[in-house]
């Protein structure tokens, strides 16, 4: 097989096509005109069709967990259970990160590291990086939970 590219060349294939072109052929107009012909053809069947469908919706399927027909007070009920159990969750994360400050600020003093400059300046750093708050305060929030709730009990 590598022989036989070895022996392909461009520039002899156009060589013969300008000899074989210059030979008094009394058809050549025509046989040129079935190649071109049929080399279109066969583009034709490999080239895909330019136009689409129009793409179908797809089927999108609700799965619900919760049942259907709940009233409203279940409804802020199941929120307001949710959020007290999302509070949990955060002050028990909030108090394991507590902790291990607290073990690392031992460690450091163990190791006579200066733990409470280094404090001072992150909370430098944190100070300088948190952007002004301007939404509710956590005790307004908190409030306006409490109110939510008890709506539902109400």
């Amino acid at each position: 097989m590598k022989g036989f590219f070895r022996r392909v060349s461009p520039r002899r294939a156009v060589t013969d096509f300008h000899e074989q072109w210059k030979q008094p052929t009394p058809h050549r107009w025509q046989i040129l005109g079935v190649a071109i012909a049929a080399t279109f053809c066969v583009f034709m069947l490999f080239i895909p069709d330019s136009q689409r469908g129009e793409i179908a919706p797809p089927d999108v399927m609700y799965i619900s967990t919760f049942e259907e027909g709940r009233s409203e007070g279940e409804i802020i009920a199941s929120n307001c259970a949710n959020q007290e159990l999302k509070n949990e969750i955060q002050a028990a994360i909030a108090a394991n990160e507590q902790a291990r400050r607290e073990m690392y600020e031992a460690l450091g003093r163990a190791t006579f590291i200066d733990v409470d400059s280094m404090k001072e300046e992150i909370a430098e750093e944190q100070a300088a990086e948190q952007p002004e708050d301007t939404g509710p305060t956590e005790e307004e929030l908190a409030l306006s939970l409490e109110e939510y709730c008890a709506n539902a009990a109400g």
